[in-house]
């Protein structure tokens, strides 16, 4: 279809279509939690993390497709169960590099082996890669739904002493929360986000929805209210904006959402750095003020 300037009749045309519908009910409820989780990944400098049950998820879709299982469930058993082990393997993010690089060179081993064990062509597979958003069915929107919804209504109970625990680890610590109990919820949830979200973005390109709209938003404010709703209007829009535009091109949506929140994160970084020289900048003297003075 080619591009017009009547973009409500645009849209009507587009959600005729019920695989578009489903795709922006998808990534609509997808870029919330999101957004939301993102944020406390950033916090409490889990990127890696994310990064490692992403790939660890895609050797649990493999091992479903290889048993006849729906590759969601692979997915959700895997990326859960390592999740989980990683949290108790090492309770403080700082400490979890050597761990988490351990648990994912081994589950990277064995989605190999399951894809070498399958002998027709793993085509469901090798979609939890790179997304495949445009091919979620009504069902898998209600699942999609009922598990974010389990998601948030988790973080909502959890919300206050996560955030505390993430912005202070020893004074919380100190203080006698559960922190261990904290680490194995916050794994559980993240773990769950991945295994719905690599539907949109897939599992290489996971960073763009779970760590790039968060990434931008703690250096637009520090307040923890704000940065959240900013992480989650910077999913969205890249969500809805790659849907819209993948309807004109023939490219992947994948391409188009990481490429609009790498060029957000880009302006917000650049915006940063440009309001930095000026504050630096003598307004007497013109002059530029070396941050020893």
């Amino acid at each position: 279809m080619s591009f017009s300037w009547n973009l409500v009749a645009d849209l009507q045309e587009m959600w005729a279509y019920a695989f578009m519908r489903n795709a922006f009910e998808a990534g609509t409820i997808i870029a919330i939690v999101a957004g939301i989780v993102g944020y406390f990944v950033i916090l409490r400098r889990s990127a890696f993390a994310t990064h490692a049950l992403g790939h660890t998820g895609f050797s649990g879709a493999a091992g479903a497709i290889l048993f006849g299982v729906n590759p969601i469930y692979g997915l959700l058993l895997f990326t859960t169960a390592t999740g989980t082990g990683f949290a108790l393997l090492g309770p403080r993010a700082a400490r979890r590099d050597v761990e988490i690089g351990t648990v994912l060179a081994f589950a990277l081993g064995v989605g190999l082996l399951f894809l070498s064990l399958y002998t027709g062509y793993a085509t469901e597979a090798y979609s939890i890669l790179f997304g495949e958003v445009l091919g979620i069915s009504t069902g898998g929107v209600v699942f999609t739904l009922e598990a974010s919804l389990a998601v948030l209504a988790v973080f909502a109970l959890i919300y206050r002493p996560l955030l505390f625990a993430s912005l202070d680890e020893d004074v919380a610590e100190a203080k006698g929360m559960p922190m261990l109990l904290l680490g194995v919820v916050f794994m559980i949830l993240l773990a769950v986000t991945i295994s719905i979200a690599v539907q949109v973005i897939g599992v290489l390109l996971i960073f763009a929805l779970m760590v790039t709209p968060a990434a931008a938003a703690v250096r637009l404010t520090k307040r923890p209210l704000y940065a959240v709703v900013i992480s989650i209007l910077v999913a969205l829009s890249a969500t809805w904006l790659g849907l819209f535009i993948s309807w004109y091109e023939p490219y992947p949506v994948s391409f188009f959402i990481v490429s609009i929140t790498f060029g957000v994160y880009l302006a917000v970084r650049g915006g940063h750095a440009l309001s930095g020289r000026l504050v630096r900048r003598s307004p007497a003297s013109g002059r530029t003020v070396s941050p020893a003075e």
